[in-house]
């Protein structure tokens, strides 16, 4: 895929979001709605091309939201980057179930190596910054995997869309 017309994605797990997994609180579907905004800019400004690294919490919403983009414009592809085989083996069932499905609505796979080891994620991460032009953050300060993401990708070039979880609230 052509790195020009790429957008992937990082953000926070639940743990880290104001309202854990509790997806139905008002700031949650708030956050989705930007996500799906954030999602047709890209998509408006020549994005084609959307990675998702599959993880739970904010990485759900984006695949959600790309897969429902492209049901509606044409062109969309999205590819789930999968650390390791056994990413969602430890999740409850029903979040194992979400995962297993979304990624079958995907349109490929990539996975980064087979068995899981400490770096597993962060090459994951680097693997989609290095193959894109532009970088959506679900990204609240915190320390981890999603700042280190937004980091690389500053230092890459990326251009980045930055969504704050603690700045939502709802229209609704």
């Amino acid at each position: 895929m052509r790195r020009e017309i790429t957008c992937c994605f990082t953000g926070h797990r639940p743990e880290k979001l104001p309202w854990h997994d509790q997806e139905e609180d008002p700031r949650c579907l708030a956050l989705k709605d930007r996500l799906s905004v954030a999602v047709a800019e890209a998509y408006d400004g020549g994005m084609r091309h959307f990675m998702c690294g599959m993880a739970l919490g904010a990485d759900f919403y984006f695949c959600e939201a790309v897969l429902a983009l492209r049901a509606q414009r044409p062109g969309i592809t999205i590819e789930a980057v999968i650390p390791c085989e056994e990413q969602a083996a430890r999740w409850k069932e029903r979040d194992r179930n979400r995962y297993f499905h979304l990624v079958s609505l995907c349109d490929m796979e990539s996975l980064v190596q087979r068995r899981y080891d400490r770096g597993c994620m962060l090459r994951r991460n680097r693997y989609m910054v290095d193959r894109s032009s532009k970088l959506i953050a679900v990204y609240n300060g915190v320390l981890g995997g999603t700042m280190y993401t937004v980091s690389y990708a500053m230092k890459k070039g990326l251009e980045i869309v930055t969504l704050d979880p603690d700045d939502c609230e709802s229209d609704r």
